[in-house]
């Protein structure tokens, strides 16, 4: 800045300066008002969704934790059923840790075993049809 050296330069500057702070409160005032906004429970929400919806892998990974998770339920179910024996409720808990955790770090393996299985089993039906 130049040296002010008149009462009508330091008018001038002030008004400047004065200008120039409005303008950054301004802007000031719009970015808090976006960052409230961005910040309420329902845009969290929303921003998440968005977010998962477009990664692919995100997707993948979810629907395989989810799918490990209900194995591992259903097979801890099918162990323990209706039985109040604490061993082999143990056993179920550890079943059902162990297949959660194999289904959901190897969703690929387990979905290409499930295909080929499917695929048999309708191919058998099939040809069964066909030879009557």
């Amino acid at each position: 800045m130049q040296n002010i050296t008149t009462v009508a330069e330091l008018k001038n500057a002030i008004r400047i300066l004065e200008d120039e702070q409005s303008v950054k409160e301004q802007l000031l005032k719009e970015q808090f008002y976006i960052t409230y906004e961005s910040l309420k429970p329902l845009n969290l929400l929303k921003a998440t969704l968005k977010d998962l919806s477009s990664s692919p892998y995100m997707i993948e990974n979810i629907v395989g934790s989810a799918v490990g998770l209900a194995t591992g339920y259903v097979s801890k179910k099918i162990v323990v059923g209706s039985s109040a024996n604490i061993i082999r409720k143990l056993i179920g808990s550890v079943l059902q840790f162990g297949i959660t955790n194999l289904v959901a770090q190897h969703p690929d393996a387990i979905k290409s075993i499930s295909q080929y299985i499917i695929q048999h089993i309708f191919t058998k039906k099939k040809k069964k049809a066909k030879n009557p």
